[in-house]
């Protein structure tokens, strides 16, 4: 979550190439919406009986809990977008690369707006699975991981996950209020049958990236700057202050 705001912090939109960021999370971990009251939302006493390390996003949202899964990052300015493409479309655009990723493992994704999922889109739910919204990602009807996105001045930060296994119900004890069949709302690539190496499924996303932005990619370290930053942003999200109560 450091070096994710470092990347967006450091960003100049006159002249950083956009930035496309592979991640995982080892041990499990849950992330707490930007917004959210931690104490509100999560049942805390059993979070530190279960050694469950607790983090809070830059994006908003509901809590999400990170397992196993695949997670990425965008930064760019919009003018690195179409013309006159508003926020909400902007999230068509920069998940475009998974529906392609999906399609190339032989599944058939949709946005939840696209096959009238009824009325509850965009209703707020504390647990991120619980809820969809317009361009969340749906397999066989079931929401498959999310994405957030967080604006600066000429800035877009984006990032979002693809669970390999479905946690969501596990996820889910760990809420005040357990979402009820969170795990028959919620979709992974393991119950696809894919069960692919992390690096190979890297790849495939570069890929899909790659085709459906029409760029290439180059890869690279951290910047100086991205990596100072980093490090000095890492007390901020080891910070109580921060992660339980939103407190710079």
């Amino acid at each position: 979550m450091a070096v994710d705001e470092a990347l967006l912090l450091s960003f100049d939109p006159s002249d950083s190439l956009p930035i496309l960021r592979f991640y995982g999370w080892n041990p499990p971990a849950l992330s707490l919406g930007r917004f959210q009251d931690a104490a509100a939302v999560l049942n805390l006493e059993r979070c530190r009986a279960a050694a469950l390390p607790l983090v809070r996003r830059i994006s908003g949202g509901g809590v999400i809990y990170h397992g196993d899964e695949l997670t990425y990052s965008i930064v760019c300015a919009p003018h690195h977008l179409p013309p006159s493409t508003s926020i909400k479309e902007s999230f068509r655009i920069l998940t475009g690369f998974l529906l392609i990723f999906y399609t190339k493992l032989g599944l058939d994704p949709s946005y939840a707006m696209d096959i009238g999922q009824g009325g509850g889109l965009g209703e707020r739910t504390p647990f991120c699975f619980a809820g969809q919204e317009s361009y969340d990602i749906l397999i066989q009807g079931k929401k498959i991981g999310g994405n957030a996105q967080r604006r600066l001045k000429q800035v877009i930060f984006q990032h979002g996950s693809i669970p390999l296994v479905n946690r969501a119900e596990e996820g889910g004890t760990f809420m005040v209020e357990t979402p009820v069949g969170i795990g028959e709302q919620t979709y992974s690539l393991a119950q696809a049958g894919i069960a692919g190496d992390v690096d190979v499924l890297n790849s495939l996303l570069a890929e899909s990236f790659r085709e459906g932005m029409g760029v290439e990619l180059r890869e690279e370290a951290l910047s100086g700057e991205e990596e100072v930053r980093s490090a000095e942003l890492r007390v901020k999200y080891q910070n109580d202050d921060w992660n339980l109560r939103g407190a710079s």
